[in-house]
């Protein structure tokens, strides 16, 4: 590795609450550093199709990164990079996919992008996709010829889902937490009012990180998530690949889901209250029954698009027609989707100075500790340590590790006890 002068920042996936947080800190101290900070505009999508014909533009692709741009940065919303989800390691989903010239063109292509720029060091801060981006830019790198500069490699974590292996918190999910909880508070007063029920769709595709957090700070009647599809609320379906062959997968038993929640209802009627929200976590579309899932298109990284499901508002439908089959009485269930207002909502004073701790952590990483594919961790009263790639993704099939709620956990239990007995 040569000495780093030049260091490239991108943002990549969706938004998170404390971003330029992130982003300032770790623009702030390296530039101290005498480092020059360049800041790549809207994730991979300017680097991902890069020829050298066609060299990237500063202000259109690219910017400098100055104090003078930092001041009062760090509070801001937003993202003063911009962000989106392409992804140059789509092809690559095994080690010996790196030497393949045709699966790696994309990543190369991002390594000549940068090289172009002078970028001696890549800072990439994104979700469990970007991470994985990330490790296949520094194994990518690690297959070049011995005369080719290899630029370190370090990522900063990032989600609202909080779902992320190997740290406590990621920054942006209080604050994304608070203002669902917020929304969650206005619609349980609403509830209460006209003796309805509000079924609320809460972001958290893999994990019901947000969806838990939203629901207790936001005082809801019941929260579901991923998590909680086991036992009799969980079927197993076969389905048949594009291939010819089959495979098993797990789906909700719908009925039981439903029924869970009628009882609730009941369970709160009984004692008064025949008003409520439920919250549920959107990544609950995945373990649909394939039936539901026809013509869902996929993304970059083979997410199907759940906003195109309005899950919540199909379990609105389900329950008020399960809840009159049980009781022969109406009971008015609006379904509504939350999340997106929350990704570039004012930080909380936590989620900035967690942020704060991310960014210089990349600092640190570079030119204090000289290291390259980690990604920074803050745990305990704001300790910074660095995770190696290789602890958070399978060495084999190149993929991350979701880190669930664990059902046996205090914070799942707590939930539990918060709700109605049924």
């Amino acid at each position: 590795m040569t000495a780093i002068k030049r260091v490239a920042v991108l943002f990549a996936g969706g938004p998170a609450p404390a971003a330029n947080s992130v982003i300032s800190s770790a623009a702030f101290t390296l530039l101290n550093a005498g480092v020059e900070v360049i800041g790549i505009k809207h994730g991979y999508s300017n680097l991902i199709d890069y020829h050298a014909d066609s060299p990237l533009v500063e202000g259109k692709h690219y910017f400098r990164i100055t104090q003078d741009r930092l001041e009062f940065s760090r509070t801001e919303p937003g993202i003063m990079i911009g962000t989106a989800r392409s992804n140059p390691g789509k092809a690559v989903s095994s080690p010996a996919h790196l030497t393949d010239p045709e699966r790696s063109a994309p990543l190369g292509r991002v390594y000549k992008a940068l090289r172009s720029l002078g970028i001696d060091a890549l800072v990439s801060i994104g979700g469990d996709d970007t991470l994985k981006t990330a490790n296949k830019m520094k194994l990518y790198q690690d297959t070049l010829p011995p005369d080719q500069v290899r630029m370190p490699v370090i990522h900063l974590p990032k989600t609202i889902d909080n779902d992320y292996s190997g740290i406590d918190f990621t920054f942006g999910y209080f604050s994304a937490a608070e203002t669902l909880a917020g929304e969650i508070r206005n619609l349980n007063r609403d509830a209460a009012a006209g003796q309805a029920y509000f079924l609320c769709e809460a972001m958290g595709r893999s994990a019901g990180w947000l969806a838990y957090g939203a629901s207790i700070a936001g005082d809801a009647c019941m929260v579901l998530s991923v998590e909680d599809i086991v036992g009799p609320l969980k079927n197993v379906e076969t389905v048949k690949q594009p291939d010819g062959t089959e495979k098993s997968r797990t789906v909700m038993n719908l009925d039981a889901v439903v029924n869970k929640m009628v009882a609730m209802m009941l369970a709160r009627e009984k004692a008064g209250r025949n008003y409520g929200v439920i919250v549920i976590a959107e990544g609950l579309a995945e373990y649909l029954p394939a039936s539901y899932l026809d013509g869902i298109s996929r993304d970059d990284h083979g997410h199907i698009a759940i906003s195109s499901i309005a899950i919540g508002k199909a379990f609105a439908t389900m329950l008020a027609d399960a809840y009159k089959a049980k009781t022969g009485k109406n009971r008015k269930i609006n379904g509504i989707q939350l999340g997106y207002e929350s990704r570039c909502c004012v930080p909380t004073a936590f989620d900035v100075m967690l942020g704060s701790q991310i960014g210089v952590g990349a600092y640190r990483a570079l030119i204090e500790e000289k290291l390259n594919g980690v990604m920074v961790s803050v745990g305990g009263q704001f300790n910074v340590s660095f995770v190696p790639f290789e602890e958070l993704v399978d060495p084999v099939t190149l993929v991350t590790k979701v880190r669930f709620i664990e059902t046996s956990s205090d914070f799942h239990r707590m939930a539990r006890l918060l709700e109605m007995p049924t």
